[in-house]
């Protein structure tokens, strides 16, 4: 077989980390008199980054915003939250960390994409992480992933990030779920080239 007919045929098999990286920039906002401690945060959005690793997402830095509000907005309500973005006006994608939630149903951590957020602008491209999350910086990529791949789809596959439920072994993503979390993260202005 010819050596460039070959190297066609093997381009499509490279590893998603062989593409050229792109770049996540975070920006982290917690609360004055907030329950979140800076460490926190910062060792969540680090696992993010190590777990997104796997589909060429490298980290280009972290905005960590400490928002001094009244108590009022350091609880995810869609009313209220709404005021507080449009306020603050954050870079995106945004992960806050609030103390609870008021949204009935009571989720630990939500994600807002542009599909989920025609009735809410203001939240398009954020994240909101209650005290309390479980496996925290497994559950930030998961809803950080909602985000960048603009989808709130699940999968039953064992080990899998995207599972319902977060668990420590679950953080693989399937060469799909990359290459769905580059193209959109990157058309909806998420991740950039290096």
């Amino acid at each position: 077989m010819r050596p460039v007919l070959l190297l066609l045929l093997l381009l499509p098999a490279l590893p998603l980390q062989a593409q050229a990286p792109l770049v996540l920039r975070l920006t982290l906002v917690h609360f004055a008199g907030g329950s979140w401690q800076a460490h926190e945060i910062e060792a969540a959005a680090a696992q993010a980054s190590k777990i997104l690793g796997q589909c060429g997402i490298v980290p280009g830095g972290s905005a960590l915003v400490r928002a001094d509000v009244e108590a009022r907005f350091r609880t995810f309500h869609t009313p209220t939250s709404r005021e507080l973005a449009r306020d603050l006006r954050p870079g995106t994608p945004a992960i806050y960390f609030v103390d609870g939630t008021r949204q009935s149903p009571a989720f630990d951590a939500e994600a807002i994409g542009r599909g989920n957020s025609r009735t809410r602008p203001e939240l398009r491209d954020t994240v909101w992480v209650t005290r309390g999350t479980r496996d925290l910086g497994i559950a930030v990529t998961h809803e950080l992933a909602h985000v960048l791949m603009d989808s709130g789809e699940h999968t039953d596959e064992p080990g899998n990030l995207m599972r319902d439920e977060t668990a420590p072994g679950n953080i693989r993503l399937s060469a799909a779920q990359c290459a769905r979390l580059r193209e959109t993260g990157t058309a909806n202005g998420l991740l950039s080239p290096r």
